[in-house]
Parts: C-alpha cells; structure tokens; sequence
C-alpha cells in the first residue's frame, strides 16, 4: 500500500477499533496510540519522493497541512484523556465521539492528499459529516441545532463544490476524454490554459462559494460560531484548525487552476473580496460576544479571511504569508480551545463573565491561556503575527487601498481579543473552580497547550531551513 493511502487508512482502521472500546480510560488511551500512529505515518511523508499515486499526491503544498493535522490530531487525542470524563458520555456516545474523531482525521488527510478533484469532494464531505455526528454528540437541544446548522449550510456548499467539480471535469473533457484524468489537479493544471476560460470561470465561482462555505468566510459562514461553541470542547480544535484548512486549501488548488489562463477573470480579487468582508466582520461582531468559546469561533473567521485575502494577493511573499497564517492560526487557536474549555469546565460555565481571573486562581493554567489568547490576537513574537504583517507590507506594496480596512480589522480584532484576555485571565477570580484538577488532568491540559504555543514561536521567530524551504516551495504552487 502506498504511503500516502496508509496515512489515510490508519485513522479508518483505528475508528474500527474504538467501536468496541465502551470503557472510557481504555478508549481514551487507544485514540491517543492511534493518534501517534498516525503522526509518525505523516512524518514518514517527509522522506517521501512526491508524484501522483493513484488518487493522491505529495506535494509541498498540502505536506505541511498534513503534518500540522496529525500533530494537532494527537494532541487534541492527550487533551481529551483529561477532559472527556467532564463530557458525562454514556458507552455509546463515547464510541460515536472516538470512532468519528478517527473517522474525520482520516478523511482530513484524504481531502488533503487528494489529487483527484472528486475524490477531496468525497473526503471533505465525510469530515463533515463526521463533525456533524461529534458537533450532536450530547443530544441536547443546542446541540443539535447546531449539527443541523452545519448540516444544512455545509450541505448547501458542498452541494456547490460538486457542481464546481463537474464544470471543471467538463472543461478538461475536450483534451484528456473520459477518465479519472479529468479531475485530476496535476493534469487540470497543465491543461488549464488550453481550456475554455468561460467555462473555468463558472467553475471557480461555484468552487469559491462552495468551499469557501466550509472554510468559514462570510457570508455562509453562520455554522462555525454555533459548531465550535456546542459540541465536545476537542471539536472546536479540530473544526478550527483542521476542517477549515481542509477547505481552503481545496480554493487554493482551484485558484492555482484556473490563474493559468490568461482570458479566464483573475481569481485573486474574489478571494480579497470574500477574505476582507470575513475580516471586518469578524472583527466587530467579536464586541458582541459574551460566549467565550463562540468568541473564539468568530476568530477563526477572521483569521480564515485574512488567509483568503492573502492567497488573493497572490505572489510568493503573499502566498508564503497565507500558509504560515493557516499553520500559525491552527496551533494559537486550538491552544485556546484546550484552555477556553478546560476553564468552561473548571467555572461550570462557557460565559465570559463567569470564567475570570485564571492567572490568580490557577496561575500556570491562567498565563498559558493568556499567552495562547495573546497569540491568537496576533502579537508577537508568534507565528501570526509573521504572517499578518507579511500581510500587511505585501498590501501596501502591491494594493494600496487595502491598507485602510485591513489595518481597521486587524487593529479592532486584536484589541477585542485583548480585552477577552483581560476579562478571562486578570482581575479577581469569579465564583466556582477553586479546586484544582487532579494532577494528571493539569497535564493532559497545558502539555497540548504549551506544544502548540512552543510550535507557533519556532515558526515565528526561528523557522527551520527545511521547512522553510518547503514552504517557499509551497507559495509557488497557487500562484
């Protein structure tokens, strides 16, 4: 079996597993030995020479994707050894959690990996419907509003994308035939200037909604605030870091598509259009919040705007600056999440006014969610905030009118989220959580929390030279 199918495989397999584990501590432990498997599989990647295999492709492009989605699939596997007994599952609900963890991050890595066209369509679509069974786990009625909100909406968009993917596929027919070759992004992108341009424009703009739906931009983008806030607390990491990566990169392969035609309309304005409308209103609508963890979720807009608007921009400076925003934005925000969720637990609530002064009442938990929180606001020295002001200096170079709104989102988001930082982790300590957890809960919670916060200062301050070159490789690719 190819490499690249066994990283796919493995999660599968192990969600076979976890179907008949209905003790929680044995289950919890083998989600995070299949978890590890996984991540060594993808490491393995590393060393791997590239080329089509069949359905998929390693490439520069999604290889970093693919090694942050496993890294992140571990530790959000170790964060849940501490806090899914705090979920009150029952035996069948504690498969349904662990089987459609699995089951998602095997289908993260196929839309991934994907070369064909059809077939990342088919594994966006099975980790979506493995959030929507994870987002309803708890039967409760917000629950499972909030599984059909990502149900109908998702669905309408994915519904979408399909329809993309079929124009596409009949935009190349006339030079490769009938085949899988037609939906190939290897063949499609050679091919791609011999192609009708009206015909891939249409293709883009159904891609673009489509995806761009699950990707979270405004304005279908109303099921990520009610996703991440209802469902298990180890679902907002997965949804924010992983899904949304999932689904933007499959814009970027369509971006890379169709800018190869010279007569087809330049994809770049759609993505700064749909990336600053994400960004601003975000940024405001994070004033409103009173949800800590629905505050987050709208965070993740914003940020998933800002990567839209910098693939947009296009060039290998802009480009670069969007694929370390994804890699910086998955590891800041699901940090967050871990700690947001671990205090909603601790407090007995997800409200803002009921979770504050964690820096005092749990000193170490408190600042490493502050420094997590401060992360995400984009101040240094962390990846984010390499990537926006890479952002930022490549807009004023090459788009002078941007600065104005971009500088007003970014400057009213982060000040939202410094103000989040002080309500939650400064001042007196609220009612409730005086107790602190059992040690081995403490861990499972700060160890996955300071790994990311540790990942995200390495690639902002200090970026490996290998890893750096593979991503100057990878802004190449969307042109």
């Amino acid at each position: 079996m190819p490499l690249s199918w066994a990283v796919v495989f493995l999660p599968w397999a192990g969600a076979l597993l976890l179907a008949v584990l209905p003790r929680e501590r044995p289950a919890t432990l083998a989600n995070i030995a299949v978890s590890a498997a996984s991540l060594v599989l993808a490491l393995l990647l590393l060393g791997h020479p590239g080329g089509i295999e069949g359905w998929t492709h390693v490439d520069a492009l999604n290889l970093p994707l693919v090694l942050l989605s496993f890294t992140i699939g571990l530790t959000t596997a170790v964060f849940s050894l501490g806090a899914i007994g705090a979920e009150r599952f029952d035996a069948l609900r504690l498969r349904a959690y662990h089987v459609a963890f699995q089951v998602f991050m095997g289908a993260q890595a196929l839309a991934l990996l994907a070369d064909n066209m059809g077939v990342m369509w088919v594994a966006i679509e099975i980790a979506t419907l493995a959030s929507v069974l994870i987002v309803a786990v708890h039967g409760t009625p917000t629950a499972i509003e909030a599984a059909w909100k990502l149900f109908i909406l998702c669905g309408v968009g994915i519904a979408l994308a399909l329809f993309g993917t079929i124009i596409l596929y009949l935009a190349a027919q006339p030079f490769v035939g009938h085949g899988d070759s037609g939906l190939s992004w290897t063949v499609l992108h050679g091919i791609a200037e011999r192609c009708d341009p009206g015909v891939l424009n249409l293709a883009f703009v159904f891609l673009l909604v489509g995806y761009g739906t699950k990707a979270g931009l405004v304005p279908l983008h109303s099921w990520l605030p009610d996703a991440e806030a209802e469902g298990p607390i180890a679902i907002s990491a997965v949804l924010s870091g992983l899904l949304l990566n999932a689904a933007l990169h499959a814009v970027i392969r369509t971006k890379a598509i169709v800018g190869v035609h010279p007569g087809a309309v330049p994809p770049g304005p759609f993505l700064i259009a749909f990336g600053l409308a994400s960004l601003l209103l975000a940024a405001f609508a994070l004033w409103r919040r009173r949800d800590a963890r629905r505050f987050f979720a709208w965070s993740s807009i914003e940020h998933m705007g800002l990567a839209a608007l910098a693939f947009g921009l296009g060039g290998a400076t802009a480009n670069l600056a969007g694929l370390l925003h994804m890699l910086g934005h998955s590891l800041c925000k699901s940090a967050v999440f871990f700690g947001v969720g671990h205090a909603a637990q601790l407090k007995g609530s997800q409200k803002t006014a009921a979770i504050g002064g964690l820096a005092t009442s749990h000193p170490a938990f408190g600042w490493s969610l502050a420094l997590a929180i401060a992360a995400v606001a984009g101040l240094p020295p962390f990846a984010l905030f390499a990537s926006e002001f890479l952002i930022v200096s490549d807009a004023a170079a090459s788009r002078w009118w941007l600065i104005l709104p971009l500088g007003l989102g970014l400057l009213t988001a982060a000040a939202a989220k410094v103000h989040m930082l002080q309500a939650l982790c400064l001042g007196d300590p609220t009612p409730g959580g005086d107790a602190p957890p059992p040690g081995w809960t403490a861990r499972t919670t700060l160890g996955p929390v300071w790994v990311h916060l540790g990942l995200a200062l390495l690639l902002g301050i200090a970026l490996p030279a290998p890893f750096a070159s593979l991503l100057a490789a990878a802004a190449r690719i969307p042109g």
